[in-house]
């Protein structure tokens, strides 16, 4: 007699409970994403199809999707463990000598293709001839890489020969533009620290020396030191100052003896005194600073005031990069005050190997 074949019963239950938990873990997913995105918010000049085409709208969606709650507290800890561990810090920081971290792409920069140099170069020109048409002259200081700075705490680390040769290119660039370039290096070399040990940026005294070498620069061009006088005043004590580096590696809240030690400074502040009265001329806008978060550093904008003896119409902006302040001054060009006799230009070094921007990009575009 033939045995009965087993009942497939059970299988076909297990199948099912399997779907439902699938289909409840899919719903949840489907919730939280619709939920994240609608918290989205695109400024106007983010929600543009370019942004699409370059990426950058992409990312913020990403980056919207990618958080789970609790995710912070794991990837603390995650680098936490790893830096503990293995001296890790993660694929954008790199750890010289010990304390000493520098961002990865200034050791070695993105590829980028050949032609965004020669890209920028032609930006560079236009945007000086535009100027000087206006009656402007403009001043260009590139800062040079941490890492080429600091190059005696790098302990084995190396800088890519092409941040060399993008330094050396941009500079020629400049000369035969002739266009004024203030070479940054020697000052800032001759400092035991010029820049911060967990930052990317100047430290006071590399802020200083630079200011000060700007401004000899520029003081013939404006017929001398002004007259306004700068105070500087300084904190009651030492403040912790945490690094952007410490912040990227994702290690700015991880327990002590579980990251790179951070660093103190001594507060100061520095402020035009004016003669106090409410019908008291202010003096004319002479200087116009357009830079990277480097001009919104370490008092760098009323170091360089100082320098001139005179106030600096400061329009630096985190995140400018290249040219991001610079564009967003020309495009109010109109409402510049007609004293304005010369504009500095400030970035880092790194921002000439980055690829174009969107609004690089369309600059770019307009000229040819």
């Amino acid at each position: 007699m033939a045995m009965p074949l087993p009942s497939d019963a059970p299988y076909r239950e297990g199948h099912r409970r399997t779907a439902f938990a699938v289909a409840i873990a899919l719903a949840a997913a489907f919730g939280w994403g619709a939920l994240r995105l609608a918290q989205l918010r695109f400024a106007p000049s983010e929600w543009q199809p370019s942004t699409w085409v370059d990426g950058h709208a992409g990312k913020l969606v990403n980056t919207a999707l990618g958080t789970l709650p609790g995710q912070a507290r794991m990837d603390r800890w995650s680098a936490a463990l790893r830096y503990r561990l293995l001296g890790d810090l993660g694929r954008q920081v790199r750890e010289g000598c010990p304390g000493w971290l520098f961002y990865r792409d200034g050791l070695r920069p993105p590829p980028t293709r050949a032609h965004v140099l020669s890209q920028r170069i032609d930006l560079m020109r236009r945007w000086a001839s535009r100027l000087e048409q206006a009656g402007v002259r403009l001043v260009v200081a590139t800062v040079p890489d941490k890492s080429r700075i600091e190059s005696k705490h790098l302990c084995g680390l190396h800088q890519a020969p092409l941040m060399h040769a993008r330094w050396n290119t941009w500079q020629a660039a400049l000369a035969t533009a002739g266009v004024p370039l203030i070479d940054l290096r020697p000052p800032l070399v001759s400092l035991p620290q010029a820049f911060y040990r967990t930052d990317v940026h100047m430290a006071p005294a590399g802020a200083q020396v630079a200011a000060d070498r700007i401004g000899d620069a520029l003081l013939p061009l404006l017929g001398g030191k002004g007259e306004t006088q700068f105070v500087e005043s300084a904190g009651p004590k030492p403040e912790v100052r945490m690094g952007d580096l410490l912040v990227l590696a994702d290690l700015a809240q991880a327990p002590i003896g579980w990251r790179p030690p951070v660093e103190q400074f001594l507060p100061t502040h520095l402020e035009a005194q004016r003669r106090g009265g409410l019908l008291d001329d202010v003096a004319p806008v002479e200087v116009l600073l357009v830079g990277d978060s480097n001009g919104l550093r370490s008092e760098f904008a009323d170091r360089l005031g100082r320098s001139l003896g005179r106030e600096v119409w400061n329009l630096s902006q985190d995140g400018g990069y290249f040219s991001g302040a610079m564009l967003d001054a020309l495009a109010r060009q109109d409402r510049w005050p007609h004293s304005l006799k010369v504009a500095v230009w400030v970035f880092s070094e790194l921002s000439l190997s980055l690829p174009l921007s969107a609004q690089e990009q369309r600059a770019w575009a307009a000229m040819h």
